[in-house]
């Protein structure tokens, strides 16, 4: 199983993990420990190099805080959200 940058659509799923990671202070070790993944997982994740799955999304949401609509966009940030 390798790295996806993109859904199945071909499309790129954009993210606040790391606005909102540090938002909360968190280191991305402590992120990695809270969502049950490798810290170079997380940095992946933020770079969007990889497409988490629906359980991982969801963990990562409830560690943020947030919906997974709140975190997860098929559409770009917008520079206040960044």
């Amino acid at each position: 199983m390798g790295r996806k940058s993109k859904t199945e659509a071909g499309e790129r799923v954009f993210d606040l993990i790391l606005a909102e990671r540090e938002r909360l202070g968190m280191s991305r070790q402590e992120f990695a420990d809270a969502i049950g993944v490798h810290y170079q997982t997380v940095g992946y994740l933020e770079r969007g190099e990889y497409s988490p799955s629906l359980v991982l999304a969801l963990r990562i949401a409830r560690v943020l805080g947030r919906s997974v609509e709140d975190v997860f966009s098929l559409d770009p940030p917008s520079p206040t959200e960044r």
